[in-house]
């Protein structure tokens, strides 16, 4: 077995680690009432920090797919590091605004960010079941 595809394994659990782990933690936080300011806080922190390792993770998987000669893999890998990156460019934004129009006490503030926290968790259960998918669709 070469180092490439030695790395691309590794690369490919260290992603399924980093989305199963995101899905796991996310989901508990749906408990929060979303009602402070301090909430808004941490669950846009978690989400930024899951998008930097998402983006980071499928980055590396699709490199070293890329380098062990599987463009396919590596295609979707990409893919998945270009979502991670498209997410954060959009969703942390839009916690930011609803955080702050919570702090206000706006009352449209409160279910606007829950949706979203709902929407980002559902898009990443998503690509789980796209990178289990194509694990098992791609196996030789």
């Amino acid at each position: 077995m070469s180092a490439a595809i030695i790395a691309a394994l590794f690369f490919t659990v260290a992603l399924l680690v980093t989305t199963a782990y995101f899905i796991m933690g996310a989901i508990p936080l749906l408990v929060l009432r979303h009602d402070t300011p301090l909430d808004a806080r941490f669950v846009r922190g978690f989400f930024n920090v899951y998008y930097r390792a998402a983006f980071i993770t499928a980055g590396a998987t699709a490199l070293s797919y890329a380098i062990a000669g599987h463009p396919g893999v590596a295609c979707g890998a990409a893919a998945l590091a270009l979502v991670a990156l498209l997410l954060r460019r959009r969703v942390i934004p839009s916690m930011d605004a609803l955080g702050s129009r919570i702090q206000g006490d706006f009352m449209d503030a409160i279910p606007g960010f829950r949706k979203l926290h709902v929407w980002a968790i559902l898009i990443n259960i998503a690509q789980l079941v796209a990178i289990v998918w194509s694990l098992i669709a791609l196996s030789p």
